[in-house]
């Protein structure tokens, strides 16, 4: 209450002066500085204040925030997404953080800033599924569901809603989701949850006019996983698969 008080006093180098007395570097105090600093037009001084006071302990995504805000408001917009965005935005779901970082810089390239930030996370690349679908880049979606588990629920739904006006990325949404079971890699998949996956992906085959190659796939993935029972038992009536349980 007191360092808002100075601030909103402008009493700017009081505030600076009583936050050097703090016996250690935190945010809590320290924010009150950067923005002094800010509204005294000392903004590159704002910066290396705020980047200062990284410690192991600090909200390091709130202090990416200030930066970030900084920068923007001076116009580098490059710099600021090079050096703060992916820390300054990370929100509750992937699908969020992308929006967010989207919002903030309209002038790059959705595809761009997707890569970015799969990249940020490695072994996750799955995760980032929803983002690409949400951007319409559907075969970098595909891409990202073949490199690590996507939720089969997830992937059933993009079965279902793109089934008429992207036949091809339902198609393979459907597969997808079939794949991931098979490997154990769903939480808790149920007999439904196979067989809604596998009527999808039939019709967006008929849809994609690629009906037997579908069924080839599903066969052939069924052949790779010879342990596997649950997805084996679900298809037992599926006349089509020839599955024998």
């Amino acid at each position: 209450m007191c360092l808002s008080a100075l601030l909103g006093a402008g009493r700017h180098d009081q505030l600076l002066a009583l936050v050097e007395k703090c016996p250690y570097q935190s945010w809590t105090y320290r924010q009150w500085g950067v923005k002094a600093l800010v509204v005294m037009g000392q903004k590159f001084e704002a910066l290396r204040y705020a980047e200062a006071t990284q410690g192991l302990n600090e909200p390091l995504g709130r202090i990416a925030e200030a930066c970030e805000a900084i920068l923007l408001s001076s116009g580098l917009a490059d710099e600021a997404y090079q050096r703060c965005a992916l820390a300054a935005n990370r929100a509750s779901t992937y699908l969020a953080t992308f929006r967010a970082i989207c919002r903030k810089y309209p002038h790059m390239q959705p595809a761009d800033i997707l890569n970015d930030l799969v990249a940020s996370t490695p072994g996750e690349e799955g995760k980032w599924f929803a983002a690409a679908k949400d951007a319409k880049l559907y075969d970098l979606a595909l891409t990202l569901a073949q490199r690590s588990p996507v939720d089969h629920r997830t992937l059933i739904r993009s079965a279902e809603e793109f089934a008429t006006p992207e036949p091809h990325f339902a198609l393979n949404s459907g597969l997808l989701a079939l794949y991931w079971i098979c490997a154990g890699r769903a939480y808790e998949a149920s007999v439904g949850d196979v067989l809604k996956a596998y009527d999808l992906t039939l019709r967006a085959a008929d849809l994609a006019h690629g009906r037997e190659p579908a069924l080839k796939q599903i066969r052939q993935m069924l052949e790779g996983f010879p342990q596997e029972r649950f997805v084996r038992s679900a298809l037992a009536n599926a006349n089509e698969l020839r599955c024998d349980g």
